[in-house]
């Protein structure tokens, strides 16, 4: 069992941004950027080409509405947008929201963010992401 299906089960904490059914939004607790957000489908596959045209579809739209979402909180000229697919064996999303190339670079350090700040974020984000 990944990590990613231990947050979907509620089995390790996180910060929730969106879901339903089928996907689910998190702050990345280790982020590039503050509001750097994971979106998942529920169902686990390891490499986004492997999944299904539906859900592959259905993950996109999803993780375009939480980016909109991000981008009303996150001051910044894009969300970046990248799989790389190697880190946890479930597909997933990263989008960071990015002011430069440079700032989607996942060899550079993460930054820490105080919990209440990850707190704050999530709860912004969230309420964005309902209002669309």
């Amino acid at each position: 069992m990944t990590i990613f299906e231990k947050i979907i089960n509620g089995e390790i904490p996180s910060y929730k941004i969106a879901e339903d059914d089928k996907y689910i939004a998190f702050l990345d607790v280790f982020p590039l950027k503050e509001g750097h957000t994971l979106v998942v489908p529920k169902l686990a596959v390891d490499y986004i080409f492997d999944m299904d045209d539906d859900l592959f579809v259905g993950l996109h739209l999803f993780s375009r509405k939480v980016a909109k979402a991000v981008q009303k909180v996150v001051p910044c000229n894009r969300i970046g947008i990248a799989v790389i697919g190697l880190e946890v064996p479930h597909t997933h999303i990263h989008l960071v929201p990015i002011n430069n190339v440079g700032d989607i670079n996942f060899s550079s350090s993460k930054i820490s963010v105080a919990p209440e700040r990850m707190e704050e974020l999530r709860v912004q984000i969230s309420e964005a992401y309902t209002s669309l």
